[in-house]
């Protein structure tokens, strides 16, 4: 299909929806906001379901309790005061492309009560962001006994059970109740992690550390090495399969070193209440289990006024971002299936592919407003960095920044890694306020608690 160039209106300042506050769309709304927004070209608009917003690759250490969530969390609606764009709380129902329109949903507070009634928003210019969810496969009993960290929420839920474990296995301690009669049997603090891809290796490192942390402040009665153990399941034949095989190999030793379990080549078949099946018939006990493999785009993409998308609901664009069916309709970050140029694939789900795709559609709003034709976006791969909390970090660099593929381990990775979440926090708050935050988290870090109990 040849590409089409949408034309802007005239008369009032071009409407741009946005829809998905995740790294990619809120760094967008920023932009656009504190550059044509200010000035009048355009009216920008945000739309999120949720009131905030937390850098999605964090959600594994809040899980674990390791990060001070308050100090992470920003607020949608001051952020859009301070950069001069406009926030609307609502879920994404519907499209009408005819009329140039987004249908959202009723948005319902905690104790049921409607606050917004169902609405329509208009727009000239459509930016989908919207991210991907874990894809379960259909594997059975997932979506009833599994949590997925897609959410702050599902990070929070996660470890209240993981406090609320560690609180039982401390009482039982107390009380010199041993469990089955045996002091030397484990007091629940099982733990199985379905996916062995960053997030769940990440997870894995993090709680071991964590727990210990929580053993420190009066439950010296739980024994780690006895009442903790975690699973880590892997279906591929080896734990990090996107990373090259030595730097896999030595993540693998280290977790085991931390008395992790590593089960490769481990599929699951169905999960149970406190039990995931795994194909071979073994069954793994577990008071937590967490599902961290695969990744999709929202289901409702899948049916969205015709336009074009994939086996797992992206949306599929052209090198210009813009959707196949629609020159009006962009989308960018993990909801996109983007064409790598120079290769038979698509852009990969990661973080530094939206935070690119949002710089890039800056750029391309004004070609648009300017009436020039609009580029093709090339993605460029910096590799990838796998953070095993205290422990170390691990990773690799590739691309233009180091003239081919330099594997990385321990000090210097782990540097790169927070240089991730730093890019993210100036394209969100500038140079300034980033200096002073971080002046200030590293001096009452000496004073906080290492390990929070959400």
């Amino acid at each position: 299909m040849a590409e089409r160039e949408p034309t802007p209106p005239t008369g009032t300042a071009h409407q741009i929806v946005i829809v998905g506050g995740g790294a990619g769309g809120l760094e967008l709304a920023t932009r656009l906001g504190d550059t044509l927004g200010r000035r009048g070209q355009v009216a920008v608009t945000l739309v999120d379901r949720a009131r905030t917003h937390v850098w999605k690759p964090k959600l594994h250490e809040i899980a674990a309790g390791s990060m001070n969530m308050d100090a992470h969390e920003l607020d949608y609606l001051a952020q859009a005061h301070w950069h001069h764009f406009q926030y609307r709380t609502g879920e994404m129902t519907g499209l009408d492309r005819t009329r140039r329109q987004i249908h959202l949903a009723p948005y319902v507070d905690d104790e049921g009560r409607q606050v917004i009634a169902a609405r329509s928003l208009p727009y000239d210019t459509l930016v989908m962001a919207v991210g991907s969810l874990t894809n379960d496969f259909g594997t059975p009993g997932v979506a009833q006994h599994a949590i997925k960290l897609e959410t702050a929420p599902d990070a929070r839920l996660f470890n209240q059970r993981l406090v609320n474990a560690a609180l039982r296995a401390h009482s039982r301690a107390d009380q010199g109740a041993d469990v089955d009669g045996h002091p030397d049997t484990p007091r629940h603090l099982r733990v199985a992690i379905i996916g062995a891809g960053a997030t769940g290796v990440e997870l894995a490192a993090e709680l071991h550390h964590t727990m210990r942390e929580l053993v420190s402040y009066g439950m010296q009665s739980i024994q780690i090495e006895r009442d903790l153990r975690i699973d880590l399941i892997e279906a591929a034949e080896r734990v990090l399969p996107g990373l090259p095989p030595r730097l896999s190999t030595a993540t693998e030793e280290l977790l085991r070193g931390l008395g992790v379990q590593v089960h490769t080549n481990a599929r699951v078949a169905s999960v149970e209440a406190h039990t995931v099946v795994l194909a071979d018939g073994q069954r793994i006990e577990a008071d937590l289990i967490v599902w961290a493999a695969g990744v999709k785009a929202p289901a409702f993409l899948a049916d969205l006024d015709g336009l074009e998308t994939n086996r797992i609901n992206q949306l599929v664009v052209q090198p210009t971002l813009q959707t196949t069916r629609d020159a009006h309709i962009f989308a960018l970050g993990d909801c996109a299936a983007c064409p790598w140029l120079g290769t038979d694939k698509t852009v990969p789900p990661r973080a530094q592919a939206a935070h690119q795709q949002a710089s890039f559609m800056l750029g391309q709003i004004k070609r648009l407003l300017a009436g020039q034709p609009l580029r093709h976006y090339q993605y460029r791969d910096f590799g990838s960095l796998v953070s095993l909390g205290e422990y170390s970090t691990v990773g690799n660099l590739m691309g233009a920044l180091v003239g081919g593929n330099m594997v990385l381990e321990g000090l210097f990775a782990k540097l790169m890694y927070k240089s991730l979440y730093k890019q993210h926090e100036l394209a969100l708050h500038g140079f300034t306020k980033v200096a002073l935050d971080t002046l200030a988290r590293t001096i009452t870090r000496r004073t906080e608690p290492h390990v929070k109990l959400h």
